[in-house]
């Protein structure tokens, strides 16, 4: 749906943070079958993305407590992966972007597109990190 010139930059902010992209559906089942935490960041291209998903999942890793396995779903771009990802990620609705932490492959605290539209990367570092200290 997207050219890739245009998401690479966007993929590519979250990477050389420590998060792995999931390209497939087979790469998303084998990330949440692993032992331990696992965040899911649904990337998008849309202004709140930008603006304060992705920084505020990137500052989250500040916390003392955080997820054993950073991953990332590029909604409208990785077709296959991200549906796998919100098949995980039921009874929320599909929403990007979106954030998802997982322990041992059970959803255990969810941020969907309403719960990012608004707040500051900081709000949403922090409610992440709350979850962390609770899951991690």
């Amino acid at each position: 749906m997207y050219p890739e010139e245009l998401v690479k930059p966007m993929r590519d902010e979250l990477i050389n943070a420590g998060f792995d992209a999931l390209y497939t559906a087979e790469d998303v089942e084998n990330a949440l079958a692993k032992k331990g935490t696992t965040l899911v960041m649904v990337n998008s291209v849309c202004g709140c993305a930008a603006g304060t998903a992705r920084p505020g999942a990137i500052a989250s890793l500040n916390s003392d407590k955080k997820p054993t396995y950073l991953t990332t779903v590029f909604a409208g771009v990785e077709k296959e992966s991200t549906a796998k990802a919100r098949e995980h990620m039921i009874p929320f609705p599909p929403s990007s972007p979106a954030i998802a932490l997982f322990k041992d492959g059970q959803l255990v605290h969810m941020l969907e597109r309403h719960h990012i539209e608004g707040r500051s990367a900081e709000m949403i570092a922090q409610n992440l990190a709350e979850a962390y200290n609770e899951f991690c």
